[in-house]
């Protein structure tokens, strides 16, 4: 089981990210086109740079939705690979069965 703060934490990134989301990609926008003026992209690269960091969407990590686990995840299930495979075995995850030949 991961730390709880890390888990908050993570969460918290998530939903600063939902939120800034439409504010960011308007400020890239601006920054991105080319037809505008450099003082008004300037001015927008400026104010992207004021948002916090964590408002990225790169911040958020992909963790287990079980254990918090942020290593070896597979995003299908939203399960780290132990958690994963403890269903699996247990016949938890409907046509997921071991495989043996």
């Amino acid at each position: 089981m991961a730390k709880t703060s890390a888990i908050t934490r993570n969460a918290k990134r998530a939903r600063m990210s939902a939120r800034d989301k439409e504010k960011r990609a308007a400020l890239k926008n601006i920054v991105m086109d080319r037809s505008l003026p450099v003082e008004d992209r300037f001015d927008a690269s400026l104010k992207l740079a004021e948002l916090p960091r964590n408002g990225s969407r790169v911040r958020v990590r992909l963790r287990c939705k079980l254990t918090g686990r942020s290593r070896g995840n597979y995003r299908k299930f939203e399960l780290c690979r132990i958690a994963l495979r403890d269903l699996a075995s247990s016949g938890q995850i409907p046509g997921m069965v071991k495989a043996s030949w």
